[in-house]
């Protein structure tokens, strides 16, 4: 049999073999970093910029970012893989959007009501973006809303 005949359904034999792969696709912002996550079948890999999560520095930030995996069970753990792209903003922001992202995706991906209410109860930037932004300076003045001192007489 040669690989373009088709079996009795009009599908060849390795379109039948292959299975469809979940895949989820999360983005998550704070101030001017944005993540976008990619959560899919795997052996519970994580990347941030295609890099190994343990390979950041610092390394707070690191637990940081896995702080939402704190609440799957290990079975659920192992067979899901993180990829994460995150451009602008600080280190900092960029490192609370990432883990926005990895939230949102899991909860996405597992559909777990117990899961996103868990989120919720313990931080809820982990699933709602951050809306604050930074106020531009006016004129006459220092800072956004500081101004210089006046004598009234």
């Amino acid at each position: 049999m040669k690989k373009s005949e088709k079996s009795e359904k009009g599908k060849t034999k390795k379109a039948k073999r292959r299975k469809k792969k979940k895949i989820v696709f999360t983005k998550a912002k704070k101030k001017r970093a944005v993540a976008r996550a990619v959560i899919k079948e795997g052996r519970g890999r994580i990347t941030i910029n295609k890099l190994n999560i343990d390979v950041l520095q610092p390394k707070y930030l690191v637990d940081f970012i896995k702080e939402p995996l704190m609440f799957l069970p290990q079975e659920k753990l192992g067979v899901v893989d993180m990829n994460v792209n995150v451009k602008g903003g600080g280190f900092m922001g960029q490192a609370v959007a990432a883990r926005a992202a990895i939230a949102k995706g899991l909860v996405e991906y597992f559909g777990d009501k117990k899961l996103k209410d868990a989120y919720l109860k313990y931080d809820r930037l982990l699933l709602v973006d951050d809306v604050r932004r930074v106020e531009p300076k006016k004129p006459l003045g220092t800072k956004a809303r500081k101004k210089k001192q006046k004598s009234k007489r």
